[in-house]
């Protein structure tokens, strides 16, 4: 699953090509991608809608859209996948604009003239939206965990409120994050790390790394850790989250950035995905055990 870095690079591509652009069409090949919406209604309520503002909340996208003043939601899930495609846009390299590709690194055919086709243009293709401009967006999901929502004022406000605090907004300050930890004395720490309602976009791959920076195993209780820990912690997440963003992501089995290039952050990851390879630091053998549900990555000897 995409998580906070990589849907911040996605959100930032997208900006830049979207806002302004009109809804013209489109086309739901999945209707279990826009429920509770039927494909008709959902469509009709997108049409001739601008989209005024591209943002990101925890790992979803917002599309703010006028004159309704709905939101289009995306959350890639698991294996959901963003084309952006320019008018006249081919696949071939050295064609026209470049496309903008984030989420899962669904095979792309060598051949296709997105500007020529009427029907879904891949096996996993679950939407289409056609733009005034002559543009278009493909929505694609291998295991259909994926959506599209539109949203009203009310819930955006609920899905703003339901979420924490995003970890690289000025409002995470080491007392803030110390405040948030106090509360759950008895929780895990990766797993206080990875619920969206407290902390906002982290998941496993940089609950692992931020860990593995602070030098704390991600298994202790929160309340062994003393001051100086949490904000080591606090510290080590903004660091590692930012330098993500910086290198587009990491590329895992399920995510690539948007130019649909590998992210660059996976040259630096230290545990994640690493179970039984040398530390990075210390070349003792990384473990990798189940906590909270995940596979979770953290060296022995560096981490106490």
């Amino acid at each position: 699953m995409p998580e906070l870095p990589e849907v911040e690079t996605l959100c930032r591509e997208l900006k830049k090509a979207l806002v302004g652009r009109v809804i013209k069409s489109g086309k739901v090949f999945w209707p279990g991608t826009v429920m509770p919406l039927t494909p008709t209604t959902f469509l009709r309520q997108l049409k001739n809608q601008k989209i005024k503002k591209v943002e990101r909340r925890a790992k979803i996208l917002l599309l703010s859209l006028h004159p309704s003043e709905l939101t289009l939601a995306i959350h890639l899930k698991m294996t959901g996948q963003l084309i952006y495609c320019p008018q006249g846009s081919t696949l071939k390299p050295a064609k026209v604009k470049p496309l903008i590709i984030g989420g899962h690194p669904q095979p792309l055919p060598q051949e296709l003239s997105f500007g020529e086709l009427k029907d879904s243009p891949f096996h996993y293709t679950r939407l289409v939206l056609n733009f005034n401009n002559g543009d278009q967006l493909y929505f694609n999901d291998l295991r259909k965990f994926g959506w599209l929502h539109l949203l009203n004022p009310r819930i955006v406000a609920t899905l703003h409120q339901y979420h924490g605090l995003e970890p690289l907004s000025p409002d995470l300050t080491p007392q803030s994050f110390c405040a948030i930890l106090d509360r759950y004395p008895k929780r895990k720490i990766k797993a206080l790390l990875l619920d969206q309602t407290l902390i906002a976009g982290l998941g496993n791959i940089y609950a692992d790394e931020s860990c593995f920076a602070a030098r704390i195993k991600p298994g202790r209780r929160v309340a062994t850790l003393v001051n100086r820990e949490k904000i080591k912690l606090h510290r080590a997440i903004r660091s590692i989250l930012t330098l993500a963003i910086k290198h587009g992501g990491t590329s895992t089995r399920d995510y690539r950035k948007s130019d649909g290039s590998r992210g660059g952050f996976a040259a630096y990851l230290k545990v994640y995905g690493r179970g039984g390879q040398p530390c990075k630091n210390c070349r003792t053998p990384i473990i990798k055990i189940k906590l909270a549900s995940r596979g979770t990555h953290f060296c022995a000897k560096c981490q106490k």
